[in-house]
């Protein structure tokens, strides 16, 4: 699916369709198991599996997560694989070599598979951002599967840090231990912080894969207020339109 490139403070943002569909596997639970409290139109979650593409003034490019992976990634036993990350950036004009930076919002496997493929790096020349707490509290198999064969290319950081002038990540823990969103003027990428409409209507309505769903709920009230005080605007993970006006 085809969505149009926004700029925001003189950062364009293209929008990258990694896959669509529903969650398969063990992992599959209705509704109102996954959200409980909250009101549910839809008998199923059909989930957008949305990577993003920044694009400064100079030229440089960052881009936030790197989808499902491929048809042998650790994403292909409950979510569409293999994802189309390389061809919607070929659509973009931007070959992987190009990419100056890769944001990984979390280690969870539909937003950090696209990293490694085949045991190489697939952006070969980025610097890959992770916070602290998520290197620290991967799994063994994720570290091997994504963290090690980056090798130099990870930089750490914890808490607040520029990717670029203008673009930058902040902490927001709760969903996993070092969950990251990406800040660019008043647009907030927000990973899987806000998974669900449902989640704007009540923020405090719990997901169950959350780590933390306390902190998750917490967070989440914080980023969308602070949001919609700026009059803002957050870029999704998983719903069917990635840019959503906080109002």
């Amino acid at each position: 699916m085809r969505h149009e490139p926004r700029i925001v403070a003189g950062v364009e943002v293209f929008p990258l369709c990694d896959a669509v569909g529903p969650m398969g596997g063990d992992v599959w639970r209705p509704l109102p198991e996954l959200f409980p409290g909250g009101v549910h139109e839809d008998a199923e979650w059909i989930l957008h599996f949305h990577c993003y593409l920044l694009r400064d003034a100079a030229g440089r490019t960052v881009l936030v997560d790197t989808g499902v992976g491929p048809e042998d990634s650790p994403a292909a036993s409950w979510a569409p694989a293999p994802g189309a990350l390389g061809a919607e950036l070929t659509r973009v004009g931007v070959t992987p070599e190009e990419v100056d930076a890769v944001v990984i919002t979390h280690l969870h496997s539909d937003h950090a598979s696209g990293a490694v493929v085949g045991g190489v790096p697939a952006f070969p020349n980025a610097r890959h951002l992770l916070q602290r707490a998520e290197v620290d509290t991967a799994s063994e198999a994720v570290l091997d599967h994504v963290v090690r064969p980056l090798g130099e290319r990870v930089r750490v950081v914890d808490g607040p840090a520029e990717v670029l002038p203008g673009i930058r990540v902040l902490h927001a823990p709760g969903h996993t231990p070092g969950h990251q969103v990406v800040q660019v003027g008043e647009l907030t990428l927000t990973g899987d912080v806000v998974l669900h409409p449902v989640q704007l209507a009540d923020p405090k309505v719990p997901y169950l894969y959350d780590a933390d769903p306390e902190q998750a709920a917490a967070t989440r009230v914080e980023l969308l207020e602070r949001v919609r005080a700026e009059n803002g605007l957050i870029a999704t993970a998983h719903f069917a339109e990635p840019f959503t006006p906080v109002r």
